[in-house]
């Protein structure tokens, strides 16, 4: 009996525990989806229909992707090169991110150079300054060295502001490496280089990924130093263009949403 209730007491603990996570996860999941099914409604739906109420749209139409893919509207005639724009900014970020990040993290945390955990602490000291505060400076910056108006100045700005973050997550991770294996490699004889390629990069898989994401989105998704740095309309990042629809007075909702879907 004793066993019975107890085992029935378990299993009324773990579907009580389940239903408290579905009473949460539910509500976050609905709140995540409504703006993508906002983005869909709009996206399927003309502009007479777009803000009819209806919780879908009675004529579904694909013009909207027609006229986004075609470039056949004023605010969309960049249209492609500012998707490229975004992915190339977006990428390089990445990867010049994962670069100084896992060389820096490598250095710092395994092969532990002198002054390396000063250096990190300063970079992360950065983080207590607001991004908006350091726009004007690093608009500066870019103006002396020639760079306002190059997707590099905004690449450059990204990486500068997700560098410091990606060394602290890699050197974390690094940390829980054991040493066992750096000294097994070195008594082997594997130099620094070795060690980093053989040893270091196959165990810090998972991490790298997770810090190219971060980058990635980071840079995807930013419109204030892409505002100030790039000003032709054929350098501008897909945020910033998305921007200016909202400059027009009869703002077309449906191309917005469709280009936002996209």
């Amino acid at each position: 009996m004793s066993m019975a209730g107890t085992k029935s007491g378990l299993n009324w603990r773990n579907v009580s525990g389940e239903a408290k996570l579905l009473l949460v996860g539910i509500p976050l999941l609905i709140w995540t989806l409504l703006p993508i099914y906002h983005l869909c409604l709009f996206a399927f739906s003309d502009k007479q229909s777009a803000f009819s109420g209806n919780l879908w749209p009675t004529n579904p139409t694909i013009r909207n992707f027609e006229i986004v893919f075609g470039q056949k509207h004023y605010f969309l005639t960049h249209f492609w090169r500012q998707l490229w724009n975004s992915v190339f900014i977006a990428g390089m970020t990445g990867i010049l991110t994962l670069l100084i990040a896992t060389f820096a993290a490598f250095a710092i945390s395994r092969l532990k150079v002198r002054g390396g955990r000063t250096v990190l602490n300063m970079a992360l000291f950065t983080y207590f300054i607001p991004a908006a505060f350091l726009a004007v400076p690093m608009f500066r910056t870019m103006g002396l060295y020639g760079l306002l108006g190059s997707q590099w100045a905004l690449i450059l700005a990204m990486v500068a502001i997700a560098a410091p973050y990606a060394i602290w997550v890699l050197k974390q991770a690094s940390d829980k490496l054991p040493l066992e294996l750096d000294e097994a490699a070195i008594m082997d004889g594997a130099s620094a280089p070795q060690l980093f390629r053989l040893v270091y990069l196959p165990l810090m898989g998972p991490s790298l990924v997770a810090v190219g994401i971060y980058s990635i989105l980071l840079a995807w998704n930013e419109y204030l130093y892409a505002f100030l740095l790039l000003s032709r309309d054929t350098s501008l990042t897909l945020p910033v263009a998305l921007g200016n629809f909202m400059a027009a007075d009869d703002s077309p909702w449906e191309l917005l949403m469709t280009t936002g879907l996209i």
